[in-house]
C-alpha cells in the first residue's frame, strides 16, 4: 500500500480518493487521531446512495419490487447480524469454510465494507465500549458520529488488522475486503437484468430494470443502513438496562424488530459470546432462529448459550425504560 505525498495536488488526492472506492489496498489511512475526518470524496458514493432514492419518484412501485426489497433487507440483515456481528465478531459459533464465505459475500452485499473490516472494528468497539476510544460511541461522540460519520472519516477506513488474525488466513476473506464493490455491483447489475427480464415475460407485474434497482437495491440498502447503524447511534442512549454493563448499551425492542434481534443490546454487552441476544422468551430474535434452523440442517454448529446462572448475575436495581437525546 501506498501513502499519498503530503504535497499531492487536489486533482491527484480526488485521483487517489476514487481509485480506493474499487481497491481498499491502493492506498494506507494511518489509524491515527490526525486523521479523524471525514473523507468527503471517498463518501461520494454512500451520498450518492440517497440522492438516488429519490428515482423512485420516477420508476413508480409495483408488488413485485416491494416484496425483493422486504426480501434482500431481511436476508443481508441477517448475514450482517448472524455472521457479521455473531460469527465473524464473537465466534458465537461454528460452520463451513463454505457457508462461511457464502454468508460473507451476502452479508459484502450490504455494501457495509468486508467481513475483517466490519468485524475488527466492532471488536475494538467492544475493548473500549463507550469510552473515549470507542470508534462509534454517541456518549464520547455524539449521534451523527456514531451513526454515520465514524465510518466516513480516515481514521478508520483500514481495517484494524491486529485484532482479526484469526480472518487474515483465509484469502477470499481477504478479496471481499480488499474489493469490497465487487459483490454489491454484481447485486445491482443483476436485479437491473431481473427486472429487464420480467419487463418482457411478465409485463403484468407492472416492473422493469430501472425500478428494480431502485427498489431492491437503493432503497432496500438505504433501509439496512440506517437500521443497522441505530445499533451504534440509538442502542446506547434509549431503552433498558438490565445488567450493569460497564458501557451505556441498552436494550430496545423497536430496535431488535427492525435488526432481527441485534436490539437486546444490553444483553448482548452482558455476554457477547452468545449466539442468542434474546435472553428471554418474549425478546423476540429472528437472527437466533434462522440459526438454530441452520443447526437443524448441520449448516452450523456449536452454538454458544449463555452460561447457566449469568442470565441473573449483575443486574441493574431497576431497569426502567431511560431515553436520552444526544445532540449530533
Amino acid at each position: 500500500m501506498t501513502q499519498p505525498p503530503k504535497s499531492a495536488s487536489p486533482n491527484r488526492r480526488l485521483l487517489i480518493a476514487i481509485t480506493r472506492w474499487f481497491d481498499n489496498e491502493s492506498i494506507d489511512h494511518p489509524n491515527d487521531e490526525g486523521h479523524r475526518q471525514i473523507d468527503w470524496p471517498r463518501s461520494i458514493p454512500f451520498i450518492l446512495m440517497h440522492v438516488a432514492a429519490l428515482a423512485v419518484f420516477w420508476v413508480g412501485i409495483s408488488p413485485v419490487a416491494v416484496i425483493i426489497a422486504i426480501g434482500l433487507y431481511a436476508l443481508r440483515m441477517f448475514a450482517i447480524t448472524g455472521f457479521y456481528h455473531r460469527y465473524f465478531s464473537h465466534k458465537a459459533f461454528r460452520t463451513s469454510r463454505l457457508v462461511q464465505f457464502v454468508f460473507a459475500m451476502v452479508g459484502a452485499s450490504a455494501v457495509q465494507r468486508g467481513p475483517i473490516w466490519w468485524s475488527s472494528h466492532h471488536r475494538h468497539h467492544h475493548v473500549h465500549a463507550d469510552d473515549v476510544d470507542d470508534v462509534h460511541s454517541p456518549v464520547q461522540h455524539g449521534f451523527f458520529w456514531s451513526h454515520v460519520g465514524w465510518f466516513l472519516c480516515r481514521i478508520n477506513f483500514n481495517a484494524r488488522s491486529e485484532l482479526v488474525k484469526d480472518w487474515l488466513r483465509f484469502p477470499e476473506l481477504r478479496f471481499l475486503d480488499r474489493f469490497d464493490t465487487v459483490v454489491p455491483a454484481l447485486l445491482a447489475f443483476s436485479l437491473y437484468g431481473l427486472g429487464t427480464w420480467l419487463s418482457i415475460i411478465r409485463p403484468d407485474w407492472g416492473t422493469n430494470g430501472p425500478q428494480l434497482l431502485v427498489w431492491g437495491f437503493i432503497i432496500s440498502t438505504l433501509a439496512l443502513y440506517h437500521a443497522t447503524f441505530t445499533v451504534n447511534s440509538l442502542a446506547h442512549v434509549w431503552g433498558r438496562r438490565r445488567y450493569l454493563t460497564r458501557d451505556d448499551s441498552r436494550n430496545n425492542v423497536v430496535l431488535a424488530l427492525l435488526t432481527l434481534g441485534e436490539g437486546w443490546h444490553n444483553n448482548h454487552h452482558h455476554y457477547p459470546a452468545a449466539a442468542r441476544q434474546g435472553f428471554f422468551w418474549w425478546e423476540v430474535d429472528p437472527t437466533f432462529y434462522v440459526l438454530k434452523l441452520m443447526e437443524t440442517l448441520g449448516l452450523v454448529w456449536e452454538l454458544k448459550p449463555l452460561p447457566e446462572g449469568l442470565r441473573d448475575r449483575r443486574r441493574a436495581p431497576s431497569d426502567d425504560t431511560v431515553q436520552t437525546i444526544i445532540e449530533p
